[in-house]
């Protein structure tokens, strides 16, 4: 697995069955805070709805306070008593382990870096800038959010490979403003020669949209609308708990990134939007989901998909599901993508060895060891009945 050198911007590249990649879960630590063992103050797995969590907007923080909120559903019930600050430290260490004291100098200077364009970037419309869902999307997906049934999901959503979910999303003028809005960006970067960040190391091409002061809104669009699709479809990857996000569009074409190789996304679930222009070529290619143990194993026929990008459509997908993307060979394609993470899933993995609920490839070993122990039972029973014969 490649690190990217901009902090959590990476993508990990998946060079094949004979590549190697390492583990992006932190090293093991069987001490919480002051020595603790962490066995009494694992994380729970599912949310504490009943239990009010405190604020912490007033803090001055290491991560944002909506990610702190958010994990104290999660304390287990021995920490819901403690004090605040004794909370923030618990939670704290949690997050750091995603985060090395190394990096914290980085973020510092990324914060600097994102308020210093925020304070000289002119929006060209500020209308994207605040959550406006009537003026972003079609009738018929707000209509299944507002439902908010997974029978109502169901309507507007096909699902046309196992675990890859496609659906109507934005309005044409939601697209035709954003697309607008990226290049009086690029061109105010030309222009200043202000030297800017990539949305990740295979992306050469493209912007990261929560630089500029859409963060805000892109929140509130995992929040309020990724969110109930990945409780949904899925709940085994952190989906009823995602909290913090990475936003940036990519651009492919003559001049631009012309292809993507065979990787998988640094989330637990990834919103991929078409935004336009008019190109050819450029189609997904998906090959299996996998943990970080089976990334470079080999792909089965049933888990091959290939998907062509439509403006304004949406893709929903886990961030593990291996994919790349086809050469665009004619026009320009830019493309709207949002990564969906759960810290408290991160955490919950530390503790887990198996993942059949959502690796194929853990499954499949999974259920060769059950034929085996079956076959095996057969066996025994066949030879206890011929001794007694």
């Amino acid at each position: 697995m490649l690190k990217d050198e901009q902090d959590d911007r990476r993508a990990e590249p998946c060079p094949g069955p004979n590549g190697v990649v390492t583990s992006r879960r932190p090293p093991n630590s069987d001490t919480g805070p002051a020595g603790t063992a962490g066995a009494d103050r694992r994380l729970r797995l599912n949310p504490n709805n009943d239990h009010k969590p405190e604020s912490y907007d007033d803090l001055q923080l290491d991560y944002k306070a909506s990610i702190f909120s958010s994990l104290e559903r999660h304390l287990p019930s021995c920490m819901l008593g403690v004090s605040r600050d004794e909370k923030v430290q618990f939670m704290s260490e949690i997050l750091a382990r995603y985060l090395p004291d190394s990096e914290r100098l980085r973020v510092q200077k990324h914060s600097e870096y994102r308020q210093k364009i925020m304070a000289n970037y002119q929006p060209l419309h500020k209308a994207l800038y605040d959550m406006q869902p009537a003026a972003f999307f079609v009738p018929s997906f707000i209509n299944a959010i507002n439902e908010n049934n997974k029978q109502t999901l169901r309507s507007i959503i096909c699902e046309p490979s196992p675990g890859i979910y496609t659906f109507s999303m934005l309005r044409p003028s939601f697209c035709e403003m954003l697309l607008a809005e990226v290049e009086n960006f690029e061109k105010w970067v030309q222009e200043t020669r202000c030297k800017i960040m990539r949305p990740n190391t295979m992306n050469k091409y493209g912007a990261v949209l929560d630089d500029f002061g859409m963060e805000s809104m892109l929140n509130q669009l995992m929040h309020q609308f990724v969110s109930p699709m990945s409780k949904v479809f899925f709940p085994e990857v952190g989906g009823s708990s995602l909290d913090s996000h990475h936003g940036f569009i990519v651009e492919y074409g003559e001049g631009k990134d012309v292809s993507l190789g065979f990787h998988v996304d640094d989330s637990e679930v990834t919103l991929n939007i078409c935004l336009g222009k008019q190109f050819s070529g450029g189609d997904l290619f998906f090959r299996g989901v996998r943990c970080d143990n089976h990334v470079n194993s080999d792909t089965h026929p049933e888990e091959i998909f290939d998907y062509s990008h439509v403006p304004g459509q949406a893709i929903l997908h886990r961030g593990r599901h291996r994919h790349g993307a086809r050469p665009t060979t004619s026009g320009n394609r830019i493309n709207l993508l949002l990564w969906c993470r759960s810290s408290v899933f991160r955490e919950l993995t530390r503790y887990q060895k198996d993942f059949s609920s959502w690796c194929g490839e853990c499954l499949r070993e999974k259920n060769e060891r059950h034929q085996k122990m079956v076959a095996a039972t057969k066996l025994e029973f066949l030879r206890r009945g011929e001794s007694m014969i």
